[in-house]
């Protein structure tokens, strides 16, 4: 009995102890959470360190002139830590007292959700202690600004809780302007799930040196954030800047003309390039197509890279070649017949129509395109060794790909010119135009070097590559070949291509201009994929350059019909496109720089200065000088002599367009654009003398625009 008692009393005391040990482990664990919580929390969160990716700056592509083409915005994506020391303390009393003007903020703002639902979704987060509430992602400037002076945001990230990451989105200021070629820039998700970047055009090209070098930072996680750890960081290198060869004008100048005749004939797609023709550089390049869900067009493909059969343009090649080579010379005559249908060789070729006469010059058998006479010219000429011809392709640079500086450019096809009958056939069509497969840039190449006295030069997009500002290489003309053709072959190709305009195919749509210009019209028909041409559908192309006599630009037209098209001929499609790029780009670029003799007289008119309307007619009371004022109730102004007298007249702002800051100080210049959301980089000292957004121009808040002060 005694034994009994004495393991029931040890039992006792056993539990007992047991019970007294538990209470005390949650009464230490107790205070820890409740009242030491905060303190051991946040010092587990300053433990935690991580190395993270500082990401530089995207590069900005400028057109030649600095107007932005290709930019990157910031963009923000904010996060909220409901477990913030601030939040929690007292109870939550900072987060009871501002939460419902928070979620009120938001609602009116917003306008996605009600102030209820905002009250329950954070209520609910703030419940589950949530320390990484996604809050908005991906929103501007404009309104990071803004929700920064939101109700217990406005307290700081402490007493928030706010957590702000920046990332930045690539957009193009003049939207389809050049945008194939310019590129994209834009991430995806792979089928494994990482991220990638998709670019295209120059994005892709140049997009190690526009990437820069990220850097990286070590930081510290703590209640309401990250904090970077001081001594433990690399600086991200920021992505060169690009300034390209194109001109906004002469781009929009093409791009609206090609598109107009695209949706008036409802074609698939086209592209027009225009070249400086002693240079290479390429000022315009437009590639239009149509997309497949409805008949508007964008620039969805380089169509001035993709290799077709181009027809008749290409009749000039085997011009030169048959001159160069001596089998033929200027005034030689072929007979061409009057049916426009003739046995050449071994095969049977017609011509679109009858020829003014059965017997033409080589001269004229260009001017007017005939099939049948440059099948006998190249007949002519190779017709004893047809792979000879290739040599001269190769001299003309058709027989490799274009050597303009972007990425993943295609391979022209030049059919076999084997001493058989199959070689014999592709000669023949060769000469005129089929059994070669060259692209837009290819030929507008040839026809530049024709223009340019012989010399070929390279086609290029990138004028210069910057580093804030200051330039790091600077490209240069590149000569491909010093002579493609002896001069007198030149002299004779340039009366041809004349000759084309002035009595030829292209006539018609050149009469009235007011300077000379020389080119060839094309027409060709367009195979499937078993090389059959009868389904309707056609190429239509003119290449040339003008003024005629002192050639200044070259460019080339090509446009893709749609099956069963009622106009299909080049010289009814894509020359007078060409006729509206050169007319306009000769009255805007190549009339004015005509020099004229002015008489000297003595000029006040060069004076110019901008800024506050107030502040200038303050300066000018002070003074004591007379005004002539055409403000107009304008805030702004700008100050100009008019015979030697200041006259001041309003400079209009209007709301998402780009105002005019040239002439201004720094401090109305950052003034202004700051109040209209931009942000400001400013390059030299002094007035303002130019600007990266063009006046006029429409811009995204949050943009950057560049000012340069001299």
């Amino acid at each position: 009995m005694e034994i009994k008692k004495d393991i029931l009393w040890r039992v006792y005391l056993c539990f007992i102890g047991i019970v007294l040990l538990c209470i005390l482990v949650l009464g230490r664990a107790t205070v820890i959470q409740q009242v030491q919580g905060a303190h051991w929390r946040s010092m587990g969160d300053s433990m935690h360190q991580k190395i993270v990716e500082i990401n530089a700056d995207r590069g900005t592509i400028f057109s030649e002139d600095g107007q932005m083409l290709s930019t990157s915005l910031p963009q923000f994506d904010i996060y909220m830590d409901f477990m913030a020391e601030g939040l929690r303390l007292k109870d939550g009393k900072v987060y009871k007292e501002n939460i419902d003007s928070f979620a009120t903020a938001m609602a009116d703002y917003f306008k996605d959700k009600t102030a209820r639902q905002y009250r329950k979704e954070f209520d609910e987060a703030y419940k589950k202690g949530s320390r990484y509430y996604s809050l908005k992602k991906k929103i501007s400037f404009e309104d990071y600004k803004t929700l920064r002076g939101f109700p217990l945001i406005r307290l700081g990230k402490n007493k928030s809780g706010i957590i702000v990451e920046e990332t930045s989105k690539r957009i193009a200021p003049f939207g389809l302007l050049a945008n194939r070629t310019i590129g994209l820039s834009r991430e995806y998700v792979n089928s494994e799930g990482k991220v990638k970047k998709m670019n295209v055009g120059l994005e892709m090209s140049y997009d190690s040196l526009l990437n820069g070098q990220n850097g990286q930072r070590v930081v510290r996680y703590i209640s309401g954030g990250a904090v970077p750890v001081e001594g433990f960081q690399v600086e991200p290198e920021d992505g060169r800047d690009i300034y390209t060869t194109l001109d906004v004008n002469m781009q929009d100048i093409a791009e609206t003309a090609l598109l107009r005749m695209l949706q008036s004939i409802h074609a698939e797609y086209g592209t027009a390039i225009l070249m400086e023709t002693q240079t290479g550089k390429i000022k315009a390049i437009a590639n239009l197509g149509r997309n497949a869900n409805d008949t508007t067009y964008w620039e969805n493909d380089n169509y001035a890279l993709r290799v077709t059969e181009p027809g008749s343009t290409v009749k000039i090649a085997t011009f030169l070649a048959a001159l160069d080579k001596g089998t033929s010379k200027p005034g030689d005559l072929f007979e061409v017949g009057g049916a426009a249908r003739m046995q050449v060789g071994p095969r049977i070729v017609t011509d679109a129509h009858a020829m003014p006469r059965p017997v033409l010059t080589i001269e004229e058998c260009i001017a007017h395109s005939s099939n049948i006479g440059m099948g006998k010219v190249g007949m002519k000429a190779f017709g004893k060794d047809p792979e000879e011809f290739k040599q001269y392709l190769a001299k003309y640079h058709l027989d490799k790909k274009s050597t303009i500086d972007l990425s993943a450019v295609p391979a022209p096809s030049i059919a076999p010119l084997q001493k058989d009958h199959g070689g014999l056939m592709n000669l023949i069509t060769m000469s005129f135009g089929y059994a070669i497969q060259i692209s837009p840039m290819q030929l507008l190449t040839l026809y530049n070097a024709i223009a340019n006295n012989g010399k070929m030069v390279s086609p290029y997009l990138v004028n210069s590559i910057r580093n804030k500002g200051v330039v790091v290489k600077q490209m240069e003309p590149r000569v491909l070949e010093e002579e493609i053709a002896k001069p007198s072959t030149i002299k004779a190709a340039k009366k041809s291509l004349e000759l084309v305009v002035t009595e030829g195919s292209g006539k018609k749509v050149f009469e009235g201009v007011p300077f000379k210009i020389a080119g060839k019209t094309g027409t060709a028909h367009v195979a499937d994929g078993n090389t059959k041409y009868g389904h309707g559908i056609y190429q239509a192309s003119f290449a040339g350059y003008f003024p005629a006599e002192h050639p200044q630009y070259t460019c080339i037209v090509v446009i893709r019909t749609r099956a069963g098209a009622g106009l299909y001929y080049g010289g009814q499609l894509a020359a007078p496109v060409f006729r509206e790029i050169a007319t306009k780009v000769y009255s805007m670029y190549v009339e004015r720089k005509t020099p004229k003799s002015y008489e000297g007289t003595k000029d006040s008119t060069s004076y110019f200065y901008a800024g506050s309307a107030k502040a200038i007619k303050n300066v000018l009371g002070i003074l004591n000088v007379p005004f002539v004022d055409s403000l107009e109730a304008s805030r702004w102004a700008t100050m100009y002599a008019k015979k030697f007298k200041p006259v001041i007249a309003g400079n209009m702002v209007r709301t998402n367009v780009m105002p005019s800051v040239k002439g201004m100080g720094l401090r109305d210049a950052i003034h202004l654009l700051e109040q209209m959301g931009l942000r400001v980089k400013i390059q030299g000292n002094g007035k303002v003398q130019g600007q990266s957004i063009a006046p006029g121009s429409s811009f995204a808040k949050g943009q950057a625009v560049i000012l340069n002060l001299a």
